[in-house]
């Protein structure tokens, strides 16, 4: 008897896994979604682009979703900086945060020029459960020091988490912008800011499984990679 279909896909018209290959290289090399389509015709598969794109935005923010699960909890030293996309044309924030494992990552988007230290509010907001850093490193950026308080005030940090000024501290995190950076500069930018940050929580979920944090994956094993974003989704053979 064949085994029903995971939910996730019912309703698909096509097969489960030709579906995560196209999102699992979308996210994981320099494609388009032009190339992708190009790349199942190659297959014998005619799959639009637009489709590809739908499919991202999609299963992207699903798989950051579930790999959290599997994944340790965050240090309690968080390192945060702040980097730039154009969505819809305009210049805007990429608030970027890593645990001292560099490993966890999380973001949060806000316009540039206006409100710079909320979007850093919101990813601590979001992010700091169950796992309340008790140091929070910043590169002097004037924003950090009043989003913190801010946050301490209304509960949402401990009284007791510093901020604690200190550029080489972030060499890890400034780094780490440069997978995200060269991902996004490769699909020719994004039209919202949704569209942005589900693509986004889909290149950081790739990265985070490229570089490890898991006890049972190795580094550099990218079949057993494979194998482990299939089982993520039900899909395994």
């Amino acid at each position: 008897m064949p085994k029903p279909r995971p939910a996730l896909f019912r309703g698909r018209h096509f097969e489960d896994q030709i579906i995560i290959l196209c999102v699992r290289w979308y996210l994981r090399y320099c494609l388009t979604y032009r190339d992708l389509e190009e790349l199942m015709a190659k297959r014998g598969l005619r799959v639009d682009h637009s489709t590809i794109a739908r499919w991202v935005l999609r299963y992207g923010p699903d798989l950051h979703k579930r790999i959290r699960r599997d994944t340790r909890l965050p240090s309690r030293s968080w390192r945060v900086d702040e980097t730039y996309v154009r969505v819809a044309g305009k210049w805007t924030y990429l608030y970027r945060a890593v645990d001292s494992s560099g490993y966890h990552r999380f973001h949060a988007l806000a316009e540039a020029g206006c409100g710079c230290g909320q979007a850093f509010s919101a990813t601590c907001v979001v992010h700091s459960r169950p796992i309340q850093p008790s140091v929070i490193n910043v590169d002097g950026h004037p924003a950090y020091p009043l989003a913190i308080a801010e946050l301490k005030a209304n509960g949402a940090l401990g009284r007791r988490c510093r901020c604690r000024p200190s550029p080489y501290l972030n060499n890890v995190l400034e780094q780490d912008h440069r997978f995200l950076k060269k991902r996004i500069a490769a699909s020719l930018g994004f039209r919202s800011v949704d569209g942005a940050l589900r693509t986004i929580q889909g290149y950081e979920a790739m990265n985070k499984i490229r570089k490890g944090p898991f006890r049972w994956l190795a580094k550099g094993d990218v079949v057993e990679q494979v194998r482990f974003i299939n089982q993520t989704f039900g899909i395994a053979a």
